[in-house]
């Protein structure tokens, strides 16, 4: 995986999810009910992902894709927005590419589910009957799990952690406007939330800006976990890179960092033990749940909505699947790689059902890229199997410190190559868009 070529990663990407098959999953299928009707709710790397496979595996059935955004703002890599390297409109796509396969990408918030009568309902006063239901619908910010904030408060102490594309400008607005000597503050939430290596790439991309434009600044970290993903080398790049500008303060059995309130007025935040902190720019990342239309459909069990590890199948609603961040998917981290490749298990699973053929076993594979300073890329990946309920992890590897520079300049390029390819592969784009700035 480390020497991978851009075309050869390019292939990687595009098949997730059945290697060792032996067989295209996704050949045309002669499909009795050729009218058969598959709604997905959400556009992101899980649920547009769906809509390309099964609508390309076979073109009769009637795939429909609810989704609220004209177009679609990544989180991934939206951290390397804040940190100048890559513009926000690289971050965005349309739906074109789907469209144009057949897919009917409806422009509406799914606002409920009747799943007795199979059946979406829309904020615009629609309704979608369904044979197989998709819902993808990413996260929703917990906004009470800190006292004090909201979402008027998110306004002032942005979170930056959901597609919304004014929450990324904000934060980068912020960080743009804000003095030399200044002090920003971020505060990761507890586990489980989206993309766990996210807030501390983000930290690097940040201290990146002030190293370049503001040196005189601090940032502050205050972490509610004791350990974080990828851990050895995020600590790695803040001593080499900004040592002295990143303050990481973990939780310890002494102390307790994570935040239980703020105040937006005054730009402050305490701690659990009393103790607060000030900052000019705060980037409060409160804790997260699936996406309201899976709880609205009877698919959580708490805030995580459970499924079959062979399918994504929902365990608490017939007919639904659930994938992405918005499952539970056991050691499988909530990412757009995951997502991606559960959704082509999803599609496979789908086709399959609809034309009474033998399924494949199911298999996934997760890779996350982090970047920690120019031409400076970690990861972690694994593959995945159910197993006992579970998704089984194999074929492990993280990035470790002391790395030769060739390795890491090599993981960047990667890294890079992947985002072109998933966004291809989620939108059925015939060929990728321009990819980053060169200078941070």
């Amino acid at each position: 995986m480390a020497n991978i070529n851009r075309r050869e990663f390019g292939k990687l990407a595009g098949a997730i999810g059945f290697a060792g098959t032996g067989t295209s999953v996704f050949g045309s299928f002669a499909i009795a009910q050729g009218a058969a009707k598959v709604v997905i709710v959400g556009g992101g790397a899980g649920g547009a992902t769906v809509a390309h496979y099964v609508k390309k595996g076979d073109p009769k059935l009637d795939v429909t894709l609810i989704e609220p955004n004209p177009r679609y703002s990544s989180s991934f890599f939206s951290n390397l927005y804040l940190g100048g390297f890559r513009t926000l409109q690289s971050l965005s796509h349309d739906y074109a590419g789907l469209t144009k396969l057949g897919v009917k990408v409806v422009r509406d918030y799914a606002s409920d589910v009747d799943t007795a009568a199979k059946v979406v309902k829309t904020r615009g006063g629609r309704s979608f009957s369904y044979d197989r239901l998709v819902l993808s619908p990413g996260i929703d910010i917990k906004y009470d799990s800190i006292a004090g904030y909201s979402r008027d408060a998110a306004t002032v102490m942005p979170h930056a952690y959901t597609t919304d594309e004014a929450q990324k400008k904000l934060l980068k607005s912020q960080l743009d406007a804000m003095k030399d000597g200044g002090t920003v503050i971020v505060a990761p939430p507890g586990n489980p939330f989206r993309c766990p290596p996210g807030p501390y790439e983000r930290v690097c991309m940040i201290a990146h800006q002030l190293k370049m434009k503001k040196p005189k600044s601090k940032l502050i970290v205050l972490d509610p976990k004791k350990a974080f993903s990828k851990q050895p080398v995020f600590m790695e790049a803040y001593e080499r890179y900004y040592k002295g500008i990143v303050e990481v303060n973990l939780t310890t059995e002494i102390d307790n960092f994570g935040v239980v309130r703020v105040d937006p007025k005054t730009r402050e935040v305490e701690i659990k033990d009393g103790k607060k902190f000030k900052g000019d720019v705060v980037n409060i990342i409160p804790q997260q749940r699936a996406g309201e239309i899976a709880i609205k459909a009877g698919c959580a069990e708490g805030d995580w909505c459970p499924v079959n590890p062979e399918s994504f199948a929902s365990k608490k609603v017939d007919n639904v699947y659930v994938l992405g961040d918005a499952a539970i998917a056991t050691d499988m981290p909530k990412s757009a790689f995951s997502a991606n490749s559960q959704a082509k298990v999803v599609a496979a699973d789908i086709l399959t059902a609809l034309a009474s053929k033998e399924k494949f076993p199911a298999r996934f594979r997760n890779t996350c890229w982090s970047m920690v300073a120019p031409d400076d890329g970690i990861k972690v990946l694994a593959n995945y199997a159910p197993k006992d309920g579970m998704l089984d992890p194999s074929g492990s590897f993280v990035s470790k410190r002391g790395e030769d520079a060739d390795v890491r300049k090599q993981n960047y390029a990667e890294s890079v190559s992947w985002y072109d390819s998933i966004t291809a592969d989620m939108f059925a784009k015939t060929a990728a868009a321009p990819a980053a700035k060169k200078k941070g």
